[in-house]
């Protein structure tokens, strides 16, 4: 039997997340026997953010196994970080659900909107609650988080959750805004770049909203650069998406659909159908 450090594993695992081999980094943690209780908790933990991201990634509801693993490998190897990692996970992924099933119900074509992904079971926890009133306890669970967190690049990702859930579930604008700010502050002191990242591409949301095509480009480039560096690739398609916009709202609609067209072709092989759809919509029907 071979023998690694499980942390060439663990970084090797996120690394293929990243890169939205999700499916390979499942097998890759799957394929590891762990020495003791420690390492075992830390490949739980692993694999259930593997499955929550990939559930967003391709508007999917698998994650309930990982996350159930995960906390059992808790109850036996007790952790305050990682404690604090499955609720962060844990909310995520309601977050995700909740966003899918906005997206259906408002125009049939977000996440969910093929009946497979999240949104189309009755069961989660949009079906039952408004999205305003859902937005409210995650929001206040997203501060706590923040508030609690272990370290700063942890707290800027909750901060970050405080944002998009204020902006897209409770419609806050300015209270997302303040959330975002707060991460991007977080993600420069911690020197978290993915933090960075998220922050600015929603500080670059609000500038485009507000009319700050500058702004919005400066922040938008900036976030698709640190995200290419890290090897992200949904987010690099998703903030390629974003430029694609900025492009064609700056008076270029060649440019757009050129830069859209490549983005749809990437995001069909990786299978993000969300980027697909949105991409879609700034490519010209050659038949019309």
């Amino acid at each position: 039997m071979t023998q690694i450090a499980l942390s060439a594993v663990l970084r090797s695992a996120a690394t293929l997340m990243r890169s939205g081999r999700w499916a390979d980094a499942t097998h890759l943690l799957e394929a590891v026997t762990p020495a003791d209780s420690a390492e075992k908790l830390a490949l739980a933990a692993a694999r259930a953010e593997v499955a929550v991201d990939q559930d967003f990634a391709q508007v999917v509801d698998t994650a309930a196994p990982a996350l159930e693993l995960f906390e059992k490998a808790l109850t036996e190897s007790p952790d305050e970080i990682h404690r604090w990692d499955l609720a962060m996970l844990t909310l995520r992924k309601t977050y995700g659900k909740a966003l899918a099933r906005e997206h259906t119900i408002a125009d049939g074509e977000g996440p969910g909107a093929d009946g497979e992904g999240p949104g189309a079971e009755g069961e989660e926890p949009g079906a039952e609650q408004g999205a305003a009133e859902l937005g409210k306890e995650l929001g206040l669970q997203a501060e706590a988080l923040q508030a609690t967190a272990p370290d700063e690049a942890r707290a800027g990702h909750a901060a970050f959750y405080a944002g998009v859930i204020a902006d897209n579930l409770q419609v806050l604008p300015d209270e997302a805004f303040a959330h975002y700010t707060a991460a991007f502050e977080l993600g420069k002191s911690s020197g978290d770049k993915m933090v960075i990242s998220l922050a600015l591409r929603h500080l670059g949301d609000h500038a485009h909203t507000a009319g700050d095509l500058k702004l919005a480009r400066a922040h938008w480039e900036r976030s698709t650069e640190l995200r290419q560096q890290i090897g992200h690739l949904l987010g690099a398609l998703a903030q390629q998406t974003l430029l694609a916009v900025l492009t064609r709202d700056e008076g270029n609609a060649l440019g757009a659909a050129a830069l859209a067209t490549e983005v749809n072709r990437w995001s069909r092989q990786a299978d993000l159908p969300w980027i697909t759809t949105q991409s879609a919509t700034l490519i010209p029907d050659p038949a019309a």
